[in-house]
């Protein structure tokens, strides 16, 4: 993974310790651009999930992008959300809790129905 810093137009220098740290920034950047599918979540998040409102779609291809972050758990059917940027598509199938980051640009691919809760974020 490249990081461009652009702060300033000098060449930046960095010891292994600045290096290292710079690495971890920008990996905590990059974490937040992906997608996040857990297939066993808690019993508590499950609970919470079950109070927001669902969504739901017949099979069917179609292009999103997230103004914000969103948290979905899968009540029924199954996709695979595939990121414009290249990154690993994620498979939602019933008792994924999943959370796309914001900005994000993705194709929805609905293999059979499904039916979500969801809450923005």
């Amino acid at each position: 993974m490249t990081c461009v810093t652009t702060s300033t137009a000098r060449t930046a220098v960095f010891t292994p310790r600045r290096r290292r740290a710079h690495r971890r920034r920008c990996a905590r950047v990059f974490a937040l651009a992906e997608a996040r599918v857990d297939a066993s979540p808690s019993a508590e998040d499950v609970a919470k999930a079950k109070t927001w409102p669902t969504w739901g779609c017949e099979a069917s291809e179609f292009p999103w992008t997230y103004g914000s972050s969103e948290t979905c758990y899968v009540i029924e059917g199954e996709c695979v959300v595939t990121p414009d940027d290249g990154s690993a598509p994620v498979r939602l199938t019933p008792g994924t809790l999943a959370t796309f980051p914001a900005g994000m640009s993705c194709t929805w691919n609905v293999t059979k129905a499904i039916k979500k809760h969801y809450s923005f974020h």
